[in-house]
């Protein structure tokens, strides 16, 4: 049995002459997806795979079904003839314009049975003089397939060869996902073996050394492991006991590495190769003079087989000494090796004479986590999901290294200038930031269709109308985005009351819902009559600019559900204060902070909740006088105007009863419109008169990283807002009043039902029934997270002053739900995707994807009523 190794991803070419079974041998050995072939190309474009006029147009299909497939990550197959050498060049070239190796599969039975198979076709014939020039021009092509650049080549020949031959698919040397870690990421050390000694002990290894008290190993007590990410020589004082240490840890499995471009140069200059000594090599082959031949023979094996970048924890995790973009993880070419090793260069030099390089990483947008060195920078700092740790120790600065997956930088400083920079980076300060600002968004990061990846709902897709809209809205109105970490959801109401009922909502129905998704336990909590508010606020000044880079003066934002700033005078600040003051009182800092990852114990730093903002004319004022007021001024007069005239022609004995009734009762609903609007308007006076209840504490953090509260059931959430307002020296916050229901006992049920009642009987909107768990997955996925009950009256703002007359009510039963049941459950998990991406610390881009995808969400074509 022959054994064929084919990388995992790769364009594998078979090549033999007509007969000799290519087919046949795709189909055994690949998916059917996976076999691209020249004459099924033939048969697409002109209805006959036997037409060889139309060739040309074939292999163009061909050409361009294989790029699509390797541009996604996908080993295809070419099953043509390809046994002349332009047929082969072009397919080369496809795979490394797509960063993938090209195998060659050589099928090369007898003549006679290729000739055999051909007259026993039934589909077309193949003269014998074509197998037979396919076959000398296939002699003449065996020994140059390496030169054409084929990596690996398989030749198989003869009929049983061929039978028994098994195709295993091998993964890239690259392709490390099954190693999860925990990593500790260690940036260039360039020779300084005395300060890597250190960081590696305040990591917690243990270091071993051989019988002449040299460091040849180092073992973590924990099983974690280093992952050194290049230039480990050149320029330090001790190259060669980096070498001895960092190779002993890679060779007792207790390190991983990738090549820097300082090894690449070592390893010409240990082959003989020429090679300028410049940039500290110099100081290297001296040092590794010194040692023994097998030393250096060991050292030159050990560079020479490192693999430029690895790819880690199920793809989460990518090194590369420089870098790599997205396109090319786990991909394998020349050009995939240059950028490990150069990174992103323009060819051209400096004013220092050092090579111009591109800021790839600021154009970053992919999933996984990239870390790398090569430009030494004055911080650690993350930038779209990516870290530099080369901080320049060599230089004078500090030799860095990343915990994985904790994301804790750990650093020691340099014990002294071991060679000058060419280039200044120990620079501080705004002109730093501005080269590696994590926080920029680019109009390509929103605009345009959108699909959104979340965990509680899988692909949210965003129609590019949507962007659009919601862009024009975000750009004018939304507070900055770096404040902006989340929107509420849209609320589904619930089903409506069945006939008979004089009510559109009722809370059986919210109960009902949340029976069948085998809820046990809801929360029934009062719906205030205000608008949505998102309150971010920081602990301290110096917790609000170094976590959210808030200017000075500002320790966080209040913003609405679409994202807009509640106030534009100083009321933000004095809120703010009133609902850090009460934090502070309550012990809630310190509270939240015992809740958070990691091993410091102290109190969270910032805090964001989820409220309602009193009274509903704060911010629908405009809405209130210029339509509401209007409407149900306009109603009254003209109503009192009829009623008046008709009672005065029913007094001269004219027979008016019934339109008399009819327009006494619609000036009665017009009363009742205005009555219902007017307990949420009220006059305020700076923070005099606004109420802000909390309800929901949504996440809360230190400088680096956080936690989310979708877990914690919504009586702890309320105890945090009770604490609150327990707290509130000001009268400013306002409890949420709540009722627990089990929506299955016909007891709770009745209890619940009577408590929205009385609520809506004094003037209450209503109620918002939500599971008590908070997150919960129900028989159909994630469940509702909440269902409105609008009270009667309360509905009657939003249908209009005569929606309860029995034809308005029968027609409004007909309102469809399911648009607005599904955009409910849409947004709600791009607000917790979002959430759980502020809290890893994800970069601003990947944040606001899953923001702005909830704001675009809401110019769906839904009732805006419902």
């Amino acid at each position: 049995m022959t054994t064929l190794d084919v990388p995992a991803l790769s364009l594998v070419v078979l090549v033999g002459a007509s007969g000799s079974g290519k087919s046949t041998f795709a189909a055994r050995h690949f998916g059917p997806f996976e076999t691209l072939s020249s004459d099924w190309c033939r048969g697409v474009v002109s209805n006959d795979p036997d037409d060889q006029s139309a060739t040309a147009a074939a292999f163009d299909l061909l050409h361009h079904a294989a790029g699509l497939r390797l541009r996604a990550g996908l080993l295809t197959v070419v099953d043509a003839t390809n046994v002349q050498p332009h047929a082969r060049r072009s397919l080369v070239e496809l795979a490394r314009a797509h960063d993938v190796l090209p195998v060659a599969i050589v099928l090369d039975p007898p003549h006679e049975v290729c000739v055999e198979r051909n007259a026993a076709r039934t589909d077309r014939s193949v003269p014998e003089r074509v197998v037979t020039r396919h076959r000398d021009q296939l002699r003449r092509s065996l020994r140059g397939l390496s030169r054409e650049g084929f990596r690996t080549v398989h030749v198989l020949r003869g009929v049983e060869e061929i039978d028994a031959a098994t195709v295993v698919r091998c993964p890239l040397r690259s392709d490390r996902r099954g190693e999860t870690g925990p990593f500790d990421v260690i940036g260039d050390v360039h020779g300084c073996r005395s300060e890597l000694e250190t960081l590696l002990g305040r990591l917690g290894y243990r270091l071993v050394l051989d019988d002449r008290a040299r460091p040849v190993d180092a073992v973590h007590p924990e099983g974690r492991r280093a992952l050194f990410l290049g230039d480990l020589v050149d320029r330090g004082p001790d190259s060669a006991g980096v070498l001895r240490l960092v190779m002993g840890m890679v060779a007792a499995g207790h390190a991983l590495a990738v090549p820097g471009n300082h090894e690449a140069k070592l390893v010409r200059a240990l082959d003989g190769r020429p090679v300028q000594t410049a940039h500290g090599l110099a100081g290297t082959l001296a040092q590794l003079t010194a040692e023994p031949e097998e030393f250096r023979r060991q050292v030159r094996d050990f560079c020479d087989g490192l693999v430029a970048h690895l790819v880690l924890d199920e793809g989460r995790l990518v090194v590369a000494h420089a870098g790599l973009k997205e396109e090319l993880h786990n991909r394998a070419s020349g050009r995939v090796r240059a950028f490990a090793l150069y990174g992103d260069t323009t060819g051209e030099s400096d004013e220092y004479g050092l090579p111009v390089r591109l800021p790839w990483a600021q154009d970053y947008r992919g999933t996984a986590t990239v870390l790398y060195g090569h430009t030494p920078t004055a911080d650690a700092v993350w930038v779209n999901n990516t870290m530099c740790l080369d901080t320049g120790c060599v230089f004078g600065g500090r030799l860095s290294a990343l915990r994985y997956p904790e994301k804790e930088v750990v650093q020691v400083p340099a014990e002294q200038v071991w060679c000058e920079p060419a280039r200044p980076f120990l620079v501080a300060g705004p002109a730093a930031e501005a080269t590696r600002d994590p926080d920029v968004l680019d109009v390509s990061d929103v605009l345009g269709r959108r699909v959104v990846e979340t965990a509680l709902a899988g692909r949210v897709t965003v129609g590019e109308e949507n962007a659009a809209a919601a862009f024009e809205v975000m750009s004018r109105f939304a507070v900055d985005p770096r404040h902006l970490l989340y929107l509420p959801p849209t609320m589904s109401p619930c089903a409506t009351a069945p006939e008979g009922s004089d009510l559109l909502e009722h809370p059986a129905q919210a109960f009902a819902q949340y029976a069948s998704d085998g809820v046990d336990r809801v929360v029934c909590e009062e719906k205030h009559m205000g608008s949505r508010a998102v309150v971010l606020v920081c602990r301290t000044a110096e917790a609000a600019g170094g976590r959210f880079r808030l200017p000075s003066g500002r320790t966080g934002v209040v913003h609405t559900r679409t994202g807009r700033p509640f106030f534009d005078d100083g009321r933000t600040e004095e809120l703010l204060d009133v609902v850090r003051s009460a934090a502070d009182e309550a012990g809630v800092w310190a509270s939240l902070g015992t809740l958070l990852p990691g091993d410091d114990p102290g109190p969270a730093d910032w805090l964001l909740l989820d409220a309602e903002l009193l009274p509903w004319s704060l911010k629908a004022g405009d809405l209130l006088r210029e339509q509401y007021a209007a409407v149900g001024a306009a109603a009254r007069a003209s109503t009192r105007a009829t009623v008046e005239a008709l009672t005065a022609a029913a007094a001269r004995g004219l027979d008016v009863s019934e339109l008399l009734a009819r327009t006494a009762r619609r000036a009665a609903d017009a009363d009742a419109f205005t009555a219902a609007y007017r307990p949420y308007v009220w006059e305020t006076d700076g923070l005099r008169g606004v109420r802000l209840a909390p309800f929901q504490v949504l996440a809360a953090g230190r400088t680096a990283g956080g936690a989310t509260f979708e877990q914690r059931d919504h009586l702890w959430h309320l105890g945090v807002a009770d604490a609150l307002v327990a707290a509130d020296a000001r009268d400013v916050l306002l409890t949420t009043r709540r009722l627990v229901v089990d929506p299955a006992d016909p007891d709770g049920v009745a209890a619940g039902t009577r408590w929205w009642t009385e609520l809506t009987a004094a003037g209450g909107e209503g109620m918002v029934v939500k599971p008590l768990a908070n997150l919960v997955r129900g028989r159909r996925g994630v469940v509702q997270p909440g269902i409105k009950v609008r009270g009667r009256e309360y509905l009657r703002i939003i249908y209009g002053p005569e929606y309860p007359a029995p034809a308005n009510l029968e027609r409004l039963r007909s309102r469809n739900l399911g648009r607005k049941r599904a955009l409910a459950l849409r947004e709600y998990a791009l607000g917790v995707e979002a959430l759980h991406r502020v809290v890893a610390d994800e970069p601003l881009w990947r944040v606001h994807e899953a923001v702005f995808a909830v704001l675009a969400l809401e110019s769906e074509p839904v009732d805006p009523r419902l």
